[in-house]
């Protein structure tokens, strides 16, 4: 390669560095200090309807199973199955619909209170 190329190839690298050097000290930082508070408690939200999610469904199948239909009413073991997996599903859907009121709720305050700033 000649001795020009070679100087010019120097100058154009040296420039993309100064260039990515400025463009990653004038890269906007995002401050999450001031929002600790509101992502724990997003956490928190979070982490108690995945507990419910999880234990309510399966607790309520097995619990009505065993004891309100068999036991209580009688039903055979066949018939407990069906009624007890309508239980668990609906207990989803109540879930999941209070999962997203109580996110509605404190995503509208969050952002009224945000609004009064």
């Amino acid at each position: 390669m000649s001795a020009d190329f070679l100087d010019w190839r120097k100058c154009v690298i040296g420039k993309m560095e100064r260039l990515d050097k400025e463009v990653l000290n004038t890269a906007p930082v995002a401050d999450f200090r001031g929002n600790d508070g509101s992502l724990l408690a997003v956490l928190k939200t979070l982490l108690f309807f995945t507990f419910l999610m999880i234990t309510l469904p399966i607790g309520l199948y097995f619990g009505t199973k065993s004891y309100v239909f068999e036991g209580t009413l009688g039903m055979s073991n066949r018939d407990s199955y069906f009624y007890a997996a309508i239980v668990a599903v609906v207990a989803v859907h109540i879930v999941l619909a209070l999962f997203v009121y109580v996110a509605w709720n404190e995503g509208s305050r969050q952002w009224r209170d945000g609004k009064q700033d």
